[in-house]
């Protein structure tokens, strides 16, 4: 028996291609989790003022899937990701005038139609990705693919440390409070203007990828000549899909977690350290690092994970890493301190398959009812949208440790889903 490619020959060029989005949308990602804690300082928010940033972004996600599939299936993949790359840069750039309003809501703004350009580069990508070659290669192949999702993160994450937190004013909120109200406008004005120099930056970078993808001719896969979509249809089939209804209730709080876990570590750290006696705005860069030695942590696991694909199902390994990530969370809470943030670091190496296993998981055997499936799975994006600021009311009232209690209840969830699919179509179709 031949042994079938992950991505045939055929594909290579455009699975490349369609690749590099997934570290574009890594970066955005993790540039802006750290923004939590820097706008929640520039312009003295509290925890949950500043999860707003998080519910901003991930609601663009929530917002735009549907439309975005509809007009895939109407247009195709090609012309999703050209209208994705299209906003994306439109958000980067309008950090611009916001940045001058010194106000929080015209940020909000930017960060949500980012978003929509994002939901639709997901919405194309993954089930595009999927759609390059064999269907019993379709989850390894969009692993493989998702992988490269963390190096772009990665990026992200130093790009935050050094080009805004590092630079932004030291001075603690109570400090700033105690300035005249013309100075600390002033520092406003400069720290508003340090954060929006890597968003512009970033959005010169996308028109310039919009530019190539605009001139290369992706090929045309046979999902992309679907003649009109029934919605009504198509969701009454995916309804009766528990494998994918689940996948959709598991990805929301896959999401929530991830972003749970990734924004407010810098918290948790700013908080140990400070206890320490480190000064705050060296809590936070330091912080930081273990965000990034996280993230570090996630691509490794990725890639062993993929690999450990050939070997388990993937409900199986999916099962597994959620009870670890229900351990890490519980360590947590529980040992705190350096430990305790070990722990959270760890829980990255959890994370990592998740996301494309959820999603590879529930669009098995969908065809062409994937593209509105897919769209499904993007809005569950939106578990980003509303966790953080649950988990930032947390912080404000009950302290960062027993806020990690919400990121545990999300394993739980997962775990389930990962029992329910340890066996190939183990939810019925």
């Amino acid at each position: 028996m031949t042994k079938k490619p992950v991505v045939p020959k055929q594909y290579l060029i455009p699975f490349i291609l369609v690749t590099s989005l997934f570290a574009l949308w890594g970066f955005a990602n993790d540039i802006t989790n750290p923004m939590v804690k820097v706008f929640s300082k520039i312009l003295d928010m509290s925890a949950f003022e500043g999860s707003l940033v998080q519910a901003a972004f991930y609601g663009g996600y929530c917002f735009m899937a549907l439309p975005a599939a509809i007009f895939i299936t109407k247009y195709s993949y090609r012309a999703g990701i050209l209208t994705g790359l299209s906003l994306y840069a439109i958000g980067c750039l309008l950090f611009i005038p916001a940045s001058i309003t010194l106000s929080f809501t015209p940020f909000l703004a930017c960060f949500f139609i980012m978003t929509c350009g994002l939901s639709f580069l997901e919405t194309s990508a993954n089930p595009y990705i999927m759609s390059m070659g064999d269907d019993e290669t379709a989850t390894r192949r969009l692993n493989l693919a998702q992988a490269f999702n963390p190096m772009g993160a990665l990026t992200g994450m130093f790009v935050a440390k050094t080009f805004i937190m590092s630079k932004i004013d030291s001075r603690t909120q109570e400090e700033r409070a105690a300035l005249p109200e013309i100075e600390l406008e002033s520092i406003i004005q400069s720290d508003l203007a340090i954060l929006r120099a890597p968003y512009v930056t970033l959005g010169v970078v996308v028109l310039v990828i919009l530019v190539v993808f605009a001139l290369f001719k992706l090929p045309i896969h046979q999902r992309d000549n679907s003649q009109g979509l029934q919605i009504g249809a198509t969701f009454g089939r995916l309804f009766k899909n528990m494998r994918w209804v689940g996948g959709v209730i598991a990805q929301a709080f896959y999401v929530g977690a991830q972003i749970m876990c990734w924004t407010f570590i810098i918290h948790y750290g700013t908080e140990v350290f400070t206890a320490e006696g480190m000064a705050e705005q060296d809590a936070e860069t330091l912080s930081q690092n273990y965000n990034i030695a996280a993230m570090s942590i996630f691509l490794a696991s990725r890639f062993i994970c993929t690999f450990l694909l050939k070997y388990f199902t993937p409900g199986k390994l999916l099962m597994v890493l959620a009870l670890g990530g229900m351990a890490t969370t519980l360590g947590t809470i529980y040992i705190g301190g350096r430990p305790g943030l070990y722990c959270l670091v760890a829980t990255s190496a959890c994370m990592a398959l998740m996301f494309p296993t959820i999603y590879g998981i529930a669009l098995e055997g969908l065809k062409d009812d994937a593209k509105l499936g897919s769209a499904g799975l993007i809005m569950a994006i939106g578990g980003g949208c509303l966790m953080p600021p649950l988990q930032g009311a947390m912080i404000d009232t009950q302290g960062v440790n027993l806020s990690f209690y919400l990121p545990f209840i999300c394993f739980v969830v997962i775990a389930l889903y990962g029992f329910a699919c340890r066996r190939p179509r183990a939810i019925a179709a």
